[in-house]
């Protein structure tokens, strides 16, 4: 019985960083997969509203109304990805949803601006190269992952 309390109290004082390695986790589920078959499965990308529920449950200090406003960016992802005929994937784009809501407002904007930057870096090494012309495609999840995990690693949120 006392092993199972110090495992609880473990748990309720560090349950905001297993939450972001669970959440990591599934982000490099989706990368592989945005890899493989330039789709993401919707079954699983919507489990990440699991996490994002079980996030909300911690004790953190990000108000209500940033994690709202972190979801309607991601919903003005959904509204490009219909003007554009999804030149910008619908899967990508509620990928920004359930990261916004698990993130917030601000630190999605960082991840967002961080993996935008390094697609821009690898698209411009991809053209000089001779291995993209200006109308490739290329999967965008992998860049957000990075950008999650490494926003992760040196404490942005």
């Amino acid at each position: 019985m006392f092993g199972k309390e110090i495992a609880a109290e473990i748990f309720i004082k560090n349950s905001w960083m297993i939450y972001r390695i669970l959440f990591a986790g599934y982000m490099c589920v989706l990368a592989i997969m945005d890899i493989r078959s330039k789709r993401l499965n919707l079954p699983v990308l919507l489990s990440g509203s699991v996490l994002v529920a079980a996030g909300a449950s911690c004790d953190r200090d990000i108000p209500l109304a940033v994690l709202a406003a972190g979801g309607a960016v991601g919903i003005a992802f959904l509204l490009m990805s219909r003007v554009t005929k999804e030149a910008f994937g619908y899967g990508d784009s509620i990928l920004i949803v359930i990261m916004g809501s698990f993130l917030g407002c601000w630190n999605v904007l960082s991840v967002l601006m961080t993996a935008f930057f390094m697609a821009a870096v690898f698209s411009v090494f991809m053209l000089i190269s001779k291995k993209f012309n200006r109308k490739s495609a290329f999967a965008f999840v992998p860049f957000l992952t990075a950008a999650y995990i490494g926003g992760m690693i040196f404490g942005v949120y």
